[in-house]
C-alpha cells in the first residue's frame, strides 16, 4: 500500500451539494488545477448519487479545472475554508508552509475553519494569534486510530490523526467507527470520517447563517 496526494470523493461531493445552493465555492490545492481524486473512493462510491453527480457535473469540472494554487488564495476573499479528507492532507498539507499560513489566517480572522476525516491533518500546523495550536484546549475530531487500523494504513501514514490532535492539546471526541460525528468548538469545525462530510457541510452552512 502506498499513499498519494489524492482527496476522497464523497468528502468533497457531499458538502459541496449542501453548500453550493447557498454559497460561492472555489477549489484550491497545492498544485492548482485538477487536484487528483482517490480512485479507490471513486470505485467505492460508484453508486452514491452525490458522488456520481459530482464527477459528471460540468460546473464542478470547470471549478476543478480552474482550481487555484494555495499560494494564490487570499483568505480575505472567503468566509470559510473546508478541508476535504483522503490521505493526501496527511502527507502534503500537514507540512506545507503555504497551507499552514493560510489556515492560520482563516482561524485567526475568526472564520470557519472546517475539516473532515483526514482533512484535520491539513490544520495541525495552524496556530492562533498567540502562536498556539488551534487544537489546544479545543474539542475536535478526525479519522480515528481504529478506523485507520481497519483500513490497514497505520504503517503507511506519517502520523495518526487522533494521536496528533491529542498531542497538540486537543480534546479528541469520536463516534463508533464509520458513524457520523461532527464537533464544533468556536470557529473550529471537524468531522470524523466520510459519513461526517454532509453533516459537517450542514454545520458550516448553519455557521455561515446562509
Amino acid at each position: 500500500m502506498y499513499l498519494t496526494h489524492t482527496r476522497y470523493l464523497p468528502e468533497a461531493a457531499h458538502p459541496y451539494y449542501v453548500l453550493a445552493p447557498h454559497a460561492t465555492i472555489d477549489f484550491a490545492s497545492p498544485a492548482g488545477p485538477n487536484p487528483p481524486i482517490s480512485e479507490h473512493s471513486v470505485k467505492l462510491f460508484e453508486s452514491d448519487p452525490d458522488s456520481v453527480k459530482f464527477l459528471a457535473d460540468e460546473t464542478v469540472k470547470s471549478k476543478l479545472a480552474s482550481a487555484k494554487k494555495l499560494s494564490e488564495v487570499n483568505s480575505k476573499d472567503y468566509d470559510a475554508v473546508f478541508y476535504v479528507g483522503g490521505h493526501g492532507p496527511v502527507i502534503d498539507l500537514a507540512v506545507d508552509p503555504i497551507n499552514i499560513k493560510l489556515a492560520s489566517e482563516f482561524y485567526q480572522a475568526g472564520k470557519i475553519t472546517a475539516a473532515v476525516c483526514h482533512g484535520p491533518a491539513a490544520i495541525v500546523g495552524a496556530t492562533d494569534a498567540e502562536g498556539k495550536s488551534i487544537f489546544a484546549g479545543k474539542a475536535a475530531t478526525g479519522f480515528s486510530n481504529t478506523e485507520e487500523a481497519a483500513v490497514d494504513m497505520v504503517k503507511d501514514v506519517p502520523f495518526l490523526l487522533e494521536d496528533k490532535i491529542k498531542s497538540l492539546g486537543g480534546k479528541y471526541e469520536r463516534a463508533d467507527d464509520w458513524a457520523a460525528r461532527v464537533v464544533i468548538d468556536g470557529n473550529l469545525y471537524t468531522g470524523q470520517n466520510p459519513a461526517s462530510a454532509a453533516p459537517l457541510g450542514q454545520a458550516v452552512l448553519k455557521g455561515l447563517k446562509l
